[in-house]
């Protein structure tokens, strides 16, 4: 399986991709796609949507999985980064992939088994679990973790999902 991680930016959007197989991870890409900053809101918000759509056409991930927003004390930037946030889940999804969310603090505790570590021991720990990993930016790394995070849970969630039962399975008692 290939994820597709997310962090969610109107300025920089960090991304990363990562091979899953069972319970090993592999590298395969990261960076950053940026807004122009002297565009209107709606021709930022249509740059950062082509980007991730290149992105996804590049890597053709399976999954994808987006950081959760957290709320600043500024209204203002915490609207715009919920619009942006909703460009990146928009993006994945208008090309069929299932997305996920993740709060930040799932992300850090299934990275670095903190929910509250500074942003250089995620950057430290994503290098180690995903070894021949650059990590382009900060943002990079983070939407690299997402991906971490997303294959830990998901594949947990897989393996404990009901089994489906036919109706014939059920009458014969297998």
């Amino acid at each position: 399986m290939r994820v597709l991680g997310l962090d969610p930016g109107l300025r920089h959007t960090g991304w990363g991709v990562i091979d899953v197989a069972g319970n090993r991870l592999s590298y395969v890409a990261d960076g950053v796609v940026h807004a122009p900053t002297d565009l209107p809101l709606a021709d930022r918000l249509v740059a950062l949507f082509r980007q991730l759509i290149n992105i996804i056409e590049r890597f053709r991930p399976d999954e994808a999985a987006v950081e959760e927003t957290f709320v600043n004390k500024n209204a203002a930037s915490t609207l715009k980064l919920g619009v942006a946030r909703g460009v990146v889940l928009l993006a994945p999804a208008e090309r069929g992939l299932p997305v996920a969310e993740y709060s930040a603090n799932l992300v850090k505790k299934s990275v670095v088994g903190a929910g509250h570590a500074e942003k250089a021991q995620v950057q430290m720990m994503v290098r180690r679990l995903l070894p021949g990993c650059a990590v382009a930016t900060p943002d990079a790394a983070d939407a690299l973790a997402v991906a971490i995070c997303h294959a830990h849970h998901a594949g947990t969630a897989r393996i404990w999902q009901p089994v489906r039962v036919s109706p014939a399975q059920e009458s014969t008692g297998r």
